[in-house]
């Protein structure tokens, strides 16, 4: 006798709220819906009835009797006196073993064109507390990457957190399709926070390729999606990371971009009548970017591996949001512009990057080899203008003589091709050959 799946159902009875608690819609201005009741608190999840059917919001602030609502979706049939409903709960993003492979949106609802999710998923609420300082482990295990001149010369940690700092068109997105290809994580959550949607599915299909999507979790809200859903959509990913981590599993958590997630946080903030301070940024800004970067790292079983992306304007690294970021992350990869236009990739820019942690987990030998080859890139940097006016006289300078010698090899140990992966062994063994004779 077969048995009829009465699971989905029942599910959804343990979620049914059967005292509704209701209140009116007064006003609308801008992006924030004012009403009146219900008693609720700030991050509940509230429906406006329209005649298009229910609306979802999330309670955003209060203004003297008023609840200040701002739409998850689109506020079109939205009419004054409209009925609001409370729902009970903040948002909650889904995860599992069955999110593998798949893309949702920043409310957990799948865009891709396989279906609904299996009723088995389990709901995360996507507002979660950092853990504990002292129940994190210390880093201290190194995590290949498949990217040649990071596990060479900054090598990273299960646990740590990295930015990606870059102007547009630098190579960031690729980058981030290698490393999750390649990277020894065992599961990969993708947070895509206001890209354009064409960009999308070029980075799906070219960059993360159907062998990076089998292992990943992708979480997209577009730049045409409100404010809201791309906050919340860097909230739901970082949610689904911290699941598998639970799970005792090594999980890397990349967000692209942080500073798209900053500007939705201001366009909230400046709705809800926050004051703008520096170069426009509203406090809470800065009060979120901590909260939401320090849920990355270890903990008692597993680790998030972190990488952000951050968005530099004309390569300002002390701008508002690539300040913050830098002081709160673990290390950063700069992505140099000069590079790249000397068909340089990844064109990470030695001088400027670090890995804060480098020196707590690798080896005294790799240290001292990766410190000898920055010191002899960087001495042909000082000394490029004289060399490349042929102002330089061989034999004068040894040191300088080294590093035009050494040059050609750290240009070949810096370029990777796209789909080339590279173990973390054979990385470390090809920064060695650079210093042979």
């Amino acid at each position: 006798m077969s048995t009829f799946p009465f699971s989905q159902y029942e599910k959804a009875i343990e979620e049914t709220d059967p005292v509704r608690l209701n209140g009116r819609v007064t006003q609308v201005v801008g992006l924030i819906v004012e009403a009146t009741g219900p008693q609720v608190g700030v991050g509940e999840v509230c429906h406006i009835i329209t005649h298009h059917g229910p609306l979802p919001c999330e309670v955003v602030g209060f203004r003297r009797n008023a609840i200040l609502l701002m739409p998850l979706i689109q506020t079109e049939g939205i009419h004054q006196g409209a009925e609001v409903i409370s729902v009970g709960r903040p948002l909650t993003a889904p995860a599992g073993i069955e999110m593998l492979g798949r893309m949702v949106d920043g409310l957990g609802q799948p865009i891709d064109d396989k279906g609904l999710l299996p009723a088995s998923v389990t709901q995360v609420p996507i507002n979660r507390e950092p853990p504990s300082p002292f129940s994190r482990k210390r880093i201290s295990e190194t995590l290949g990457t498949g990217v040649r001149v990071l596990d060479g010369l900054f090598t990273f940690g299960r646990g740590q957190r990295l930015g990606i700092f870059s102007g547009s068109g630098v190579g960031k997105s690729t980058l981030m399709g290698m490393i999750c290809r390649s990277s020894q994580a065992n599961v990969n959550v993708i947070g895509l926070i206001g890209e354009r949607g064409r960009e999308v599915r070029e980075f799906i299909e070219k960059d993360l390729g159907e062998e990076g999507l089998r292992r990943s979790v992708v979480v997209v809200a577009t730049s045409d999606r409100p404010a809201l859903v791309r906050v919340k959509a860097a909230y739901a990913a970082t949610a689904i990371a911290e699941y598998f981590r639970d799970q005792g599993k090594d999980v890397m958590l990349m967000m692209d971009s942080v500073t798209r997630f900053a500007l939705a946080q201001r366009e909230i903030g400046l709705a809800v009548g926050e004051p703008p301070t520096t170069r426009g940024y509203t406090p809470s800004v800065f009060s979120l970017l901590p909260k939401l970067l320090e849920r990355a790292g270890t903990a008692r079983h597993g680790s998030i591996t972190g990488i952000y992306t951050v968005l530099v304007e004309g390569g300002d690294m002390d701008e508002p949001i690539a300040d913050a970021v830098r002081g709160i992350l673990d290390g950063h990869i700069v992505l140099s512009r000069e590079m790249a236009q000397q068909n340089l990739y990844p064109a990470v820019d030695i001088q400027a990057s670090i890995s804060r942690l480098m020196n707590d987990i690798a080896s005294k030998r790799h240290i001292e080899v990766a410190n000898r080859v920055k010191d002899l890139y960087t001495t042909y940097q000082q000394a490029a203008d004289l060399v490349n006016i042929g102002a330089y006289k061989a034999g004068t300078n040894p040191k300088i003589d080294e590093a035009i010698n050494k040059l050609p090899r750290i240009n070949e140990f810096i370029k990777q091709g796209i789909r080339e992966s590279v173990t973390f062994e054979a990385a470390v063994k090809s920064l060695e050959a650079i210093l042979e004779k």
